[in-house]
C-alpha cells in the first residue's frame, strides 16, 4: 500500500467513524453518546459498544459498499420466527449501513466454555441448533452448492499453499488435490440438506441466561445437516478431545433424529457425513485465514492453522480415497509450519 492509497484509506476510515457516531447518537437520542470497538468481523462488518448515560447497545457498522446489513436483516427475521434466540434490532438504517442492537455482553461461549461447563453449552447450543435446522429454506436462499463448494476448496491451494507457504503443487500432487476436491464436493452434495448457519462455532453463540444466542449468522446456505455440528465440535478456535467430540456429534445426532431433523438414520453414517463436510471446511478455513493475513491485513488468525492440520490428520486416518491429500501435509504443510514455529520460538 502506498503513502497516498494509507492517507486516502485514513481519511475515508475518519469520516466512516464521524457518520457512525452521528448515527448512534441521534438513533439513541443521547447527544454526549461514545463508541469503544466490541469485535471485529473477519469481514469488512465491525460492531460498537455505546458508553452513555443509557444501558449499553452495540452499534453494527456494515458499510454499503463492502458488506450489506441487509442479508443479515434478512437471516435474523426468519430465524426468529423459528424461535432462535437471536439479537434485538433497536433501530436500523440499511442505506448507511448502520444497525442498533441489544448488548448480548462482552464474552462470547468460546470465552468462558471450559471442560466442566461443556456438557451443558453444547446442549444449549443444540436447541438453538435443532430450531435453526427446522426452518424451511426459502426458494432465494443460496445453496452450497458445487461451484461455492469448490471456490471455497480452492482457497487452500491459492492462498494457504500458494501465498503463504510458497507452494506450488507439480502436476501430480494438483492431480491428486483436485481429485479430493472432487470426492468431498460429490459427498457433501450427496448428504441430506437443510438450513445451515455456517460458522456455528462457540466464538458466535454468547451466553444469555441458561441458554445461548446466536451471532454471525449472515451467510446461510441451503447445505449439509452435519456442517454446523461438526463446525460447533472441531472449533476454529477451541480443540476437544477427540473421544469426547464423538460423544456429543452421538449426542446431536440422537436429539436431531428425536426432533425431526432428516439426518441420516445410522449415526456411524451420520459420523463419517461431519467427518467429509468438516474436511470441506477446515480446507476452506486454512484458505481463508491465509487471505485474511496476506490480502485483509489480520495476521492472528493463521495462529490456529496447526489445530485444522490435526483436524484434518484425524479424517485423514479414516479415509484412505483422501490419501493425496496426506501426502501434501507430509510433503509441503508440516515441514513449513514446523520452520515457522521454530522461527517464532527464535523471535
Amino acid at each position: 500500500m502506498t503513502a497516498s492509497s494509507s492517507a486516502l484509506r485514513a481519511a475515508g476510515d475518519a469520516e466512516r467513524a464521524a457518520a457512525r457516531l452521528a448515527w448512534a447518537r441521534a438513533a439513541t437520542g443521547e447527544t454526549a453518546l461514545q463508541l469503544e470497538r466490541a469485535s471485529m468481523d473477519a469481514g469488512f462488518r465491525s460492531y460498537w459498544r455505546t458508553q452513555g448515560a443509557g444501558p449499553a447497545r452495540i452499534v453494527m457498522d456494515s458499510p454499503p459498499d463492502l458488506e450489506e446489513a441487509r442479508p443479515w436483516l434478512r437471516i435474523r427475521a426468519l430465524l426468529r420466527e423459528a424461535g432462535v434466540r437471536v439479537p434485538d434490532v433497536l433501530a436500523e438504517d440499511t442505506d448507511a449501513g448502520f444497525l442498533l442492537l441489544e448488548d448480548l455482553g462482552h464474552r462470547t461461549c468460546l470465552d468462558v466454555v471450559d471442560d466442566a461447563s461443556a456438557d451443558a453449552t453444547f446442549d444449549a447450543a443444540f436447541d438453538q441448533l435443532l430450531r435453526l435446522q427446522a426452518i424451511a429454506c426459502p426458494d432465494d436462499l443460496p445453496a452450497y452448492d458445487a461451484p461455492m463448494l469448490q471456490r471455497e476448496l480452492d482457497l487452500f491451494e491459492d492462498w494457504f499453499l500458494g501465498r503463504h507457504l510458497g507452494v506450488a503443487l507439480d502436476a501430480d500432487a494438483r492431480a491428486g488435490l483436485q481429485a479430493v476436491q472432487r470426492t468431498l464436493v460429490e459427498a457433501v452434495l450427496a448428504q441430506p440438506q437443510g438450513f445451515v448457519h455456517r460458522d456455528y462455532m462457540l466464538r458466535n453463540l454468547m451466553p444469555d441466561g441458561a441458554g445461548v444466542a446466536v451471532i454471525d449468522f449472515q451467510g446461510a446456505v441451503r447445505g449439509p445437516l452435519a456442517y454446523d455440528p461438526v463446525s460447533l465440535f472441531r472449533d476454529a478456535f477451541r480443540s476437544w478431545p477427540p473421544a469426547r467430540v464423538d460423544t456429543w456429534l452421538a449426542r446431536y445426532h440422537a436429539r436431531a433424529r428425536a426432533a425431526g431433523v432428516p439426518v441420516d438414520p445410522d449415526p456411524a453414517v451420520f459420523a463419517r457425513h461431519a467427518d467429509l463436510a468438516g474436511m470441506q471446511r477446515h480446507l476452506k478455513i486454512l484458505g481463508l485465514f491465509a487471505r485474511l493475513h496476506h490480502r485483509d491485513g489480520k495476521p492472528r488468525y493463521l495462529a490456529d492453522a496447526p489445530r485444522f492440520v490435526g483436524y484434518l490428520d484425524q479424517v485423514l486416518a479414516r479415509e484412505p480415497a483422501l490419501a493425496p491429500l496426506a501426502a501434501i501435509l507430509d510433503r509441503h504443510v508440516r515441514p513449513r509450519l514446523a520452520a515457522v514455529a521454530a522461527l517464532d520460538d527464535a523471535r
